[in-house]
């Protein structure tokens, strides 16, 4: 037995156990999970730009057209543009359709892109880009049906699968499970779990599924072979944990640490690195890098086109203020931006009054304050279209959560845990809480209903779904009843 402290085993140990552990939290927060993954990674990441490259070399060679260097160049953009894909192996058959029709779509703004820029495009042969373009949403998807089957199929058929166990028998290791049993693209075969506990205090599994005690488990993955082990324990048990990686110090297994904090509410979870040390990120606005210059494109491009569009109603919804009702036809109000800060919210004014103080009073339906154009305004939500100033100014962003007035922010953060992590984006001029009808109501129960709907964009944030919640957002204005 070793009898070395425990401080000292930490202090000459470190190198050969922080690397692991810390390799294992990547592993088990990125999209896929160690080594079982790698062949898939790669053929997620190299099928569609590989599949552009080839039809567009097969359509030219099938239509007579010589490879030349017009048609390598355009490939070797395309591939360049498209690489890594954007296609998952477990996404649902419409997320595929719609990903590939995305990609198709992307592909053609960046030729005409290319062509408006250097004209290049003219001396390229139409006959063999326009059917190559037309049929490359096909051809996507049913690539990417056909690999799933094969690949399925092999992995099924495979005599090499990886044996895993899992020691913990908690929501960790039991979610764990769940993923590596639902999904065929692992490679794994799960033997079973480990607990300290006794069979009453654990949560029940399949009968057979429990291998033992945390003493029995050296013992076991040697007779077994096992590949990989699974340590999906609390942090609080470091102890147990180290005299468990002491004893598995002669087995060929590759340890995993599925660490306790992945149980809360992630909100774009991923790694990152400080200076060669891995952090986890647990909650984090999803507009960085990329992602952070396509949403302003899209606020900046699309708010301009809006504005454009919208001059006749927005000055005769101007003249109509200013010539029915005292007071100024504009009014700014005080709300909590982008982290938390306050910015000012330009809207038409709809009340005989401008209220921007510490206390709201929500409006409520038969409201005197509001005025008969403001009833209007309100009801179909026009009062807000000077915010698509405050999108193109940025302090605003077409979708997001909507701002609430500082007051009802300061009153629900103490009330509803997590509120305050909506302003890691822009509010929005339209959300998803609007577009799903939950709009109005200033008791506890609605605002919570709106606060998850608002975290659900942050955690499913995408350029498609921007572009479906502002599709839904006229219809969903017309027809909402709450409104007042």
């Amino acid at each position: 037995m070793n009898t070395t402290p425990l401080a000292a085993r930490r202090s000459t140990d470190q190198d050969n156990r922080s690397v692991p552990m810390s390799d294992a939290v990547a592993r088990n927060t990125a999209p896929h999970m160690g080594r079982p993954m790698s062949m898939t990674a790669a053929i997620e990441a190299s099928l569609d730009p590989v599949l552009i490259l080839a039809w567009l070399v097969a359509m030219a060679s099938s239509l007579g057209e010589v490879l030349d260097a017009r048609v390598l160049v355009a490939g070797l953009l395309l591939f360049a543009l498209t690489f890594p894909g954007n296609v998952a192996l477990t996404d649902t058959v419409p997320a595929l359709i719609r990903k590939s029709a995305t990609t198709a779509l992307t592909v053609l703004a960046a030729l005409a892109l290319f062509d408006y820029a250097s004209a290049w495009l003219k001396s390229v042969p139409r006959h063999v880009f326009l059917p190559w373009f037309i049929a490359l949403p096909g051809v996507l998807i049913g690539a990417n049906l056909l690999a799933r089957a094969m690949l399925r199929r092999v992995m099924e058929r495979s005599a090499v699968q990886e044996t895993v166990v899992i020691c913990g028998i908690n929501e960790i290791g039991l979610g764990l499970a769940a993923r590596l049993r639902t999904n065929p693209y692992f490679g794994v075969r799960l033997l079973g779990f480990f607990d300290d506990r006794s069979r009453e205090r654990v949560t029940p599994v399949d009968e057979g599924q429990f291998l033992g005690g945390f003493e029995q488990l050296g013992e076991y993955v040697r007779q077994h072979a096992v590949d990989r082990i699974y340590l999906a324990l609390p942090m609080a048990t470091q102890p147990r944990i180290l005299k468990m990686l002491e004893e598995l110090k002669d087995t060929t297994a590759s340890i995993y640490f599925a660490p306790d904090i992945f149980i809360t509410d992630l909100i774009n979870g991923r790694i990152e690195s400080v200076d060669g040390m891995p952090v986890v990120t647990v909650r984090d606005t999803p507009f960085l890098g990329v992602n952070s210059l396509l949403k302003r494109s899209e606020d900046f491009v699309l708010c301009l086109l809006f504005i454009v569009l919208g001059a006749p109603l927005l000055l005769a919804i101007a003249l109509a203020v200013r010539f029915t009702s005292q007071g100024p036809v504009l009014f700014r109000q005080r709300r909590y931006g982008l982290d938390g800060r306050e910015i000012g919210v330009w809207k038409f004014r709809t009340m005989t009054v401008v209220e921007d103080g510490g206390s709201f009073t929500p409006a409520r339906p038969g409201d005197a304050r509001i005025t008969p154009v403001g009833k209007v305004l309100r009801r179909f939500s026009l009062d807000e279209l000077p915010q698509l100033f405050n999108v193109l100014q940025g302090s605003m962003s077409l979708v997001g959560p909507r701002p609430h007035a500082v007051a009802m922010n300061e009153q629900f953060r103490r009330l509803i845990p997590g509120y305050m992590l909506r302003h890691k984006v822009k509010p929005g001029i339209t959300g998803l809480a609007q577009v799903r009808g939950l709009r109005g109501g200033d008791d506890v129960n609605s605002m919570r209903q709106r606060i998850d709907s608002d975290l659900e964009y942050l955690r499913k944030w995408s350029l498609w779904l921007d572009l479906a919640i502002i599709a839904r957002t006229i219809p969903v204005l017309l027809g909402d009843k709450r409104a007042f």
